[in-house]
């Protein structure tokens, strides 16, 4: 059985979207509930690969270091202009319609 898509919000994506996937029976860790800021954005990287999750950021970093052949599980990379709700339902499709192995070393963008 696939396994379901996880997601880890960077610090930069509003809480309001971690509570509107869980509304949504979507599991969501946030950077921010972890303590984990300050973190180098590599481990962040190796965090979500090491714990199966997608990482969500507007932080165009992590696009720099996937392409500098960092390696990571999913980056969703969301443009900050993206509203609220733009990015819950965006979300919510990747989850539904993709499992985390399918997802994995890619980039998508919302």
């Amino acid at each position: 059985m696939a396994e379901s898509v996880r997601f880890y919000l960077d610090e930069h994506i509003p809480s309001v979207v971690a509570e509107g996937l869980r509304q949504r029976g979507i599991e969501v860790r946030t950077l921010v509930e972890m303590d984990r800021l300050g973190v180098q954005d590599k481990e962040h990287l190796a965090h979500a690969r090491r714990d199966g999750r997608v990482l969500v950021t507007h932080d165009d970093d992590f696009l720099r270091l996937a392409v500098e052949g960092a390696s990571h599980a999913v980056i969703v990379y969301v443009p900050r202009e993206r509203s609220i709700g733009d990015i819950v339902r965006g979300l919510v499709r990747i989850a539904r319609a993709s499992s985390e192995e399918e997802l994995h070393q890619q980039i998508r963008f919302l």
